[in-house]
């Protein structure tokens, strides 16, 4: 039995542990509501024959309010969605956060504020008033407030659509801020400066041995071009390097700040659909403007294909140098989303079960999985690269 089989027989043992413990606790849960239910029920019938009619009525809403549950699917998008605030410590009004700059483009014109302006405000009913324009938050987006509140005190419309609830506000066009985009020139920023400190060292230290930061790269450097570059770009491997490096380097450090609780990390960038396609656009500029006519002669008129096949062929070639970007797209988004999912479910485990009892196990997978991710953030990046890589090759491949 080689390495990777018993490493996968502990897995499975260990998966097997901990849905017991699961099951168990989910038991003994049960057991004991059901005795608490018991037990109280000669208190709730005592208290109710001491109030009036309507406070019987509120003292149930109140506890129907109590046992709904922990709404597991709110925690979590909240935690992996976008804000206007990094939260250092604590949470609410009572914490310490650093807001991020609000810049909106109105009918009036540019208009700047800090997002301390909405007060954690996310559901509409607080209204800002800056440069002769009344503004509000819903669902993390800003937009013009109405000049009355609804029912509910939001200064916002909804209508229906496909079972879902959407505001119908007109908005203005936001280049706020946002932790995403903090994030995304902080990553920007630390890789020009990395990057720029390694060009300086090998500059001064021509034909010497590489060290400090030089000498920590320069093996991922070298594993970038000749695992990924050489193998599938072939002698003109040199032309990319830039691309591939940089879309290496900037995802990765992505990742990995998205796997740190604590700022300047936590940002979910790329878990962001938005940046992963512009990722993949820039894929498919450089594969189709790179194509030399070998590579369009076969995707339009394949060589040795009756005429009438390569006719039927010819749509289903072009469409297949779409469907490309977009499964590039879709993998990074989905493979880092799914895991920020996993590792916020094993810690939501404590609140579902509203049991100390599992906050071990809940805690000890969390950081399994976790350290998992770290792994998961530079394999995101290597799959990437080397698949724009296989791209841009298979459309700059000479004919032989």
């Amino acid at each position: 039995m080689d390495f990777n089989q018993v490493f996968m027989s502990k897995v499975k043992k260990v998966i097997v542990v901990f849905t017991l413990l699961i099951a168990f606790l989910s038991i003994k849960n049960d057991t004991f509501a059901q005795a608490d239910t018991v037990t109280s029920l000669p208190v709730d019938t005592a208290v109710a024959a001491t109030h009036e009619p309507g406070a019987v009525v509120n003292h149930a809403e109140a506890h129907e309010e109590k046992e709904k549950g922990f709404d597991i699917t709110s925690f979590i998008f909240h935690h992996i969605s976008d804000s206007h605030f990094f939260t250092l410590f604590g949470h609410g009004e009572h914490g310490v956060h650093l807001h991020l700059p609000i810049i909106l483009w109105t009918n009036t014109g540019l208009v700047t504020f800090s997002s301390a302006a909405f007060n954690y405000n996310d559901d509409g009913t607080h209204v800002v008033e800056k440069g002769g324009q009344r503004f509000v938050m819903a669902h993390n987006k800003i937009y013009y407030a109405n000049a009355t509140a609804n029912e509910h005190g939001a200064f916002v419309s909804h209508e229906v659509k496909d079972g879902a609830e959407v505001v119908t506000n007109a908005r203005p066009l936001d280049f706020s801020i946002t932790k995403n985009v903090f994030s995304m020139l902080l990553s920007v920023v630390l890789l020009v400066l990395i990057f720029g400190t390694i060009a300086s060292s090998y500059r001064k230290r021509n034909g010497k041995s590489p060290k400090g930061l030089q000498s920590f790269l320069e093996p991922i450097i070298l594993f970038v071009r000749d695992d990924i570059a050489r193998p599938n770009l072939g002698h003109k491997y040199g032309a990319f390097m830039p691309y591939l490096l940089s879309v290496f380097f900037f995802i990765w450090l992505n990742n990995v700040l998205g796997l740190v609780p604590f700022f300047p990390g936590g940002a979910n960038v790329t878990g962001n659909i938005a940046l992963t396609i512009v990722l993949a656009v820039c894929t498919y500029l450089i594969t189709t403007f790179k194509g030399n006519k070998h590579y369009w002669k076969h995707i339009f008129w394949m060589p040795g294909v009756p005429v009438p096949m390569k006719i039927f062929l010819a749509p289903l070639e072009l469409i297949g140098t779409l469907t490309k970007p977009i499964a590039l797209a879709i993998r990074l988004f989905a493979n880092i989303t799914a895991g920020h999912i996993l590792v916020m479910s094993l810690l939501c485990l404590i609140f579902i079960f509203n049991s100390l009892w599992i906050a071990p196990a809940s805690i000890f997978f969390a950081v399994f999985i976790g350290l998992i991710e770290f792994l998961v953030a530079f394999i995101q990046a290597f799959i990437f690269t080397t698949l724009s890589a296989l791209f841009i090759g298979m459309a700059v491949e000479e004919h032989h």
